[in-house]
């Protein structure tokens, strides 16, 4: 099994350069605060779709927001609301304008890596949307794309089986990826993006914070 170095600090200087190599636009912030402020200077008068996102509802982004554009977010919808509903917000949010969403895994080397269960936060940081805004916490940055697919699969992935109350066997061992055949498993695509695609803006907000799973 691959040993990652969860210990490892990545010096945010040279991520923000390999990104920008790449053809990425970077902004790193000190704080969630900070953060926010960048957000909503970027950002006014749009449509904005979100992903299912922890880093998106911790670091107050979606709140940032909403004050002078129009937010378009599933995990928003009231859990007595019908599936319909849930269903138009997810349109609505792959129609958007931008699209937000966080990783996760980062490697320093600039390939960001998102592993999807249904496949709307994929399908959005690829296509469809004029701008995608990529919010990353230090805790997802890796040396490279091999520990970056590590990181994916066999740290965040369980993370977020767990918190969903998932029956997979990396939410009940919590440790790892079993590559299970479980109906409930949420590793079902995975987008790895080595430069912006298509001729599209994104922009990726680095954010000295330890955000999401």
């Amino acid at each position: 099994m691959f040993a990652i170095d969860l210990e490892k600090k990545v010096n945010f200087d040279c991520v923000k350069a390999a990104l920008e190599t790449r053809g990425f636009y970077v902004y790193c912030c000190a704080s969630s605060k900070e953060l926010c402020n960048a957000l909503t200077a970027c950002y006014q008068s749009r449509t904005i779709g979100v992903g299912g996102s922890l880093t998106v509802l911790s670091s107050g982004a979606a709140q940032a927001l909403e004050k002078q554009n129009v937010l378009f977010w599933h995990w928003q919808v009231p859990a007595d609301c019908s599936s319909e509903k849930k269903q138009a917000v997810l349109r609505s949010a792959a129609t958007a304008e931008v699209y937000v969403s966080s990783v996760n895994a980062l490697a320093e080397t600039g390939e960001i890596i998102n592993i999807d269960g249904i496949g709307n936060r994929i399908s959005s940081l690829a296509y469809g949307h004029e701008e995608v805004c990529l919010i990353i916490g230090r805790n997802k940055l890796c040396k490279d794309l091999q520990q970056a697919l590590y990181r994916a699969q066999n740290i965040a992935a369980p993370k977020n089986a767990q918190r969903l109350g998932l029956q997979t066997p990396c939410a009940m061992a919590g440790n790892h990826c079993w590559n299970c055949n479980s109906p409930e498993r949420i590793c079902n695509g995975l987008l790895i993006l080595q430069r912006p695609l298509g001729g599209r803006t994104y922009r990726v907000f680095l954010v000295d914070e330890d955000l999401g799973a």
